[in-house]
């Protein structure tokens, strides 16, 4: 005994195609955060790079000193000024290039990489104004003073007064990532229609073969 079999209709969705394990859009996988951790490693470790460069290109403010008390040496030089505006300028070059960096490494994106580059970046802003400090003159004016001597001019410590330039460095490099990854990342494919729209619009086929012959011209 056989059982009756319908044809399918022209109308008919088409039959879903079976999903892939492990393809589905949008997860996180163990690797996105292992990238997300390096990237944060580098950049963060990036800091050092940042305070060498401040403390060697940052204009110098010097003292000096009476014997009894430490004065400017110059009262109207902007080197403090520009020692602020150098580290804000380094900071926007690393910026600039962690972002493109990590943009080239994996141009796919993903929220790991985003966070571990903004971790990264605040991180290596932190070190890059403590290093520069470590590595600039000695912060004991007293002991300094009494080293350069009466009269004789010497280097002050570098300070950053204004703290705001902490945040060049990781909103550069995350709004540049981001715009980067909006323009040139890897597109996901057109999703395939559910329903033959088309299929609503076409002639059935005639049964007869004989009406789709051509009419013979009359006399």
């Amino acid at each position: 005994m056989t059982e009756a079999v319908t044809p399918p209709s022209p109308l008919d969705p088409p039959p879903l195609q079976p999903e892939k394990p492990g393809a589905a859009s949008g997860a996180i996988t163990p690797e996105d955060v292992r990238d997300g951790a390096l990237v944060a490693l580098l950049v963060g470790a990036a800091g050092l790079l940042l305070g060498l460069l401040w403390m060697w290109l940052a204009p110098r403010v010097q003292y000096v000193s009476n014997g009894e008390a430490v004065f400017l040496h110059n009262s109207e030089s902007e080197a403090r000024i520009a020692s602020d505006g150098t580290f804000f300028l380094l900071s926007l070059g690393l910026g600039v290039l962690s972002a493109v960096g990590t943009f080239l490494w994996r141009r796919a994106g993903g929220v790991p990489l985003v966070i571990g580059l903004a971790v990264g970046s605040v991180f290596g802003a932190l070190v890059g104004w403590r290093f520069g400090l470590w590595l600039g003159p000695s912060s004991d004016l007293v002991a300094a003073a009494k080293a350069a001597g009466k009269g004789v001019a010497f280097d002050a410590p570098l300070e950053l007064l204004a703290h705001g330039a902490l945040l060049a460095w990781p909103m550069t490099a995350v709004l540049l990532h981001l715009g980067l990854t909006a323009l040139w990342s890897p597109r996901d494919p057109d999703p395939v229609p559910v329903f033959e729209w088309s299929g609503y619009y076409q002639a059935p086929p005639s049964a007869d073969p004989a009406s789709q012959a051509p009419e013979p011209p009359r006399a």
